[in-house]
């Protein structure tokens, strides 16, 4: 695809962001398995619903626009999800895996909330308001999901993995 206006560069966005998503829905579950707490377990696992409704709402932005979203691999996520599977094969059961865990799971938060937060501005631009409410929705989920993320390394995953 030639990217040659602020549509191809959004569109490509677009498929980008499913591509990822889809990632993620394959992911989520193998990370839910090989975490030891509890709590971790049960982010994980919430955040893998969250994860099939944003895929759909990209879904439904792509049909929206009469933009093909599927076809495309989202390179960054694939291999932030490379570093995380490492990540699971090395690791023993326990906190400190756990706590690995949290780091490659926040590397993937932050990577969407950068590429939502663009997708937001660049449909803004292009005078897509639903469009970029409905990308907001999913920024502001990201975000959570990161929060959430940090209370738990720090309530309880980092001092366990310390000792």
């Amino acid at each position: 695809m030639q990217l040659t206006s602020l549509k191809d560069v959004f569109e490509h966005e677009l498929k980008d962001l499913y591509s990822a998503e889809k990632q993620l829905v394959d992911a989520l579950p193998k990370m839910a398995q090989s975490a030891s707490s509890d709590k971790l377990k049960k982010a994980f696992e919430k955040h893998l619903e969250i994860t099939k409704e944003q895929l759909s709402r990209v879904e439904e932005i792509g049909e929206k626009l009469g933009a093909k979203v599927t076809g495309h691999t989202c390179e960054g996520i694939k291999g932030i999800v490379k570093e995380g599977e490492s990540i699971m094969k090395d690791g023993k059961k326990g906190a400190a895996l756990d706590a690995a865990l949290i780091g490659a799971a926040q590397r993937v938060e932050h990577y969407e909330i950068a590429a939502y937060g663009t997708a937001v501005a660049h449909a803004e631009e292009l005078g897509h308001k639903d469009v970029a409410k409905k990308l907001q929705k999913t920024l502001d989920e990201e975000a959570k999901a990161n929060e959430m993320l940090t209370e738990i390394a720090e309530s309880s995953v980092n001092q366990r993995a310390e000792a």
